[in-house]
């Protein structure tokens, strides 16, 4: 039988350093999910390709389902759970709300998460910019329309700018 190797893990999630002992194989998801019960990141294909697992890693979206913990060593991970300002919804999470940009709300927290760093990057975003960099996220009941209209209001929001 194998040893399993141990990792050290350091890492900052939510603004919160985190220290675990975790074995070398063990993936972000599951380290959210299992050990410290952050289960809005969604797990669904395991393969990058529906965007349910999406987190922000130093700002930038990637799959949890095929990143590894250590990989996360010395980084600043943001998850849904860590999205919200004092206990509000924060512009986008409300933007989602207000335009109806979910539904069954499984894959609403990759949305939102790649759309802080749409924003992040971009502050006031075409809607061909919008819909390429949520081309990531598969919804499969809003049709994306609801989705684009959040984005947009989004960037009214965060830019507090009036709506159409």
């Amino acid at each position: 039988m194998e040893e399993q190797s141990i990792m050290q893990l350091q890492t900052t999630i939510n603004g919160k350093p985190i220290q675990a002992e975790v074995p070398a194989e063990t993936l972000l998801i599951d380290l959210l999910r299992d050990d410290l019960d952050l289960t809005g990141t969604k797990r669904s294909c395991d393969m990058q390709i529906c965007g349910s697992c999406t987190v922000l890693l130093d700002g930038q979206p990637v799959s949890s389902c095929s990143l590894l913990a250590y990989e996360t060593q010395d980084r600043q991970v943001l998850t849904i759970e860590g999205v919200s300002l004092n206990g509000s919804l924060h512009p986008v999470q409300t933007a989602f709300l207000q335009e109806y940009g979910l539904q069954c709300g499984f894959c609403t927290p990759g949305m939102v998460l790649t759309t802080l760093s749409l924003l992040a990057e971009n502050p006031n975003p075409d809607e061909e910019t919008i819909r390429a960099h949520i081309g990531s996220n598969l919804c499969r009941c809003t049709g994306y329309y609801p989705i684009v209209n959040a984005v947009k209001k989004s960037v009214q929001l965060t830019n507090n700018t009036p709506g159409d």
